[in-house]
């Protein structure tokens, strides 16, 4: 028999990157609807809390470093994790070094999926594999399901709950400036290649769209200069913006939310404008939306090859570069299709 404190303390593991912490909102949305008295606590890796301000469902957001000094980080959080005396902690990850984090959490239940090297010694794993029609939302909250009688009803339904983020009021004034006229959003890149559509049918696209819709481009610092060269290339003398590496995360996802579209491939401003409920065309060039990353705001929409493609999907995650030398699943891609704004 668990014995469970008053309220329970859980702890979410999702130490990946930003779209997975971003997607792992969801369970918190969730599990605060089922019990609002959960103390919520969230573990990212460095360079992901900012998505995780303002959260108001949040006790405490800790943070591993795996850039610098990974392992003594690593020790330290389990230091802290252990003090904390968690009821439950929840493990997203499937990599080794969050199993260790969960089995020795001193935890009075671990939960995580089968795929984590580790996750036999968990108190409950769940398998963890691709269906059609389930979402990553869906096969996270299954971690949570089935919960024993002692943590209190918790009930996290049937209906699906959607990411959220919470830019701030300082958020929505940086980014008010860019809300005069309508406007799209177009973020070009992916930290992987087969992801990103290629940068001449972004210009192409540029060049299909109403003149009297402004257009911003959006990515990272890294992503300044490959911005710049789409600016260049589409001819636009005005009402073309880049703003890589010139908003936050959450300033982004401020700005996606009053776009009369975003234009994304399946990476991480995908889950942004999930997250704000912001309009969405999802370009899947080597991956699918079967794996369960497809978009889930109201007005959204996945844009793909009409060709049927052996090699699609090549990857889960995306290549570096297209395995045949071709990239056809991105080339087959029809601007017209992509262009339309409803």
């Amino acid at each position: 028999m668990i014995t469970v404190t008053n309220p329970p303390r859980f702890l979410l593991i999702q130490t990946a990157f930003i779209g997975d912490v971003i997607l792992a909102t969801a369970l918190l949305e969730q599990l605060h609807t089922a019990r609002p008295d959960i103390v919520l606590d969230v573990l990212v890796r460095k360079g992901n809390e900012s998505l995780l301000a303002n959260h108001p469902f949040l006790n405490e957001v800790l943070v591993w470093d795996k850039k610098e000094g990974k392992y003594s980080s690593l020790w330290r959080l389990l230091q802290i994790i252990r003090a904390r005396q968690y009821d439950l902690v929840i493990n997203l990850q499937r990599y080794a070094s969050t199993g260790l984090l969960t089995i020795f959490s001193d935890a009075k239940m671990t939960v995580g999926f089968d795929k984590n090297p580790l996750s036999r010694f968990f108190t409950k794993r769940v398998i963890h594999q691709f269906e059609p029609g389930v979402h990553e939302v869906d096969r996270n909250v299954k971690l949570v399901t089935n919960l024993p009688a002692s943590f209190g009803a918790i009930n996290v339904g049937r209906t699906r709950a959607k990411p959220r983020l919470y830019p701030s009021p300082a958020d929505y004034e940086a980014v008010k400036s860019y809300q005069n006229q309508p406007y799209v959003c177009i973020a070009p890149m992916s930290v992987w290649f087969t992801k990103q559509y290629p940068a001449e049918r972004w210009v192409e696209l540029i060049k299909a769209l109403p003149e009297h819709l402004t257009v911003y481009l959006l990515g990272a610092p890294t992503d300044a200069s490959s911005c710049d060269a789409i600016m260049a290339l589409s001819g636009r003398k005005s009402g073309i913006v880049n703003l890589a590496g010139k908003l936050s995360l959450l300033q982004s996802a401020a700005l996606q939310q009053g776009a009369v579209m975003n234009y994304v491939n399946d990476s991480a401003p995908l889950h942004l404008c999930s997250a704000m409920n912001a309009p969405t065309t999802a370009v899947f060039c080597s991956t699918v939306p079967e794996f369960g990353y497809g978009p889930l705001a109201d007005k959204s929409r996945v844009v793909q090859t009409p060709e049927e493609l052996d090699c699609k999907p090549c990857n889960l995650h995306g290549r570096k570069a297209c395995p045949l030398g071709h990239y056809q699943c991105a080339w087959g891609i029809r601007v017209g299709e992509l262009a339309k704004l409803s």
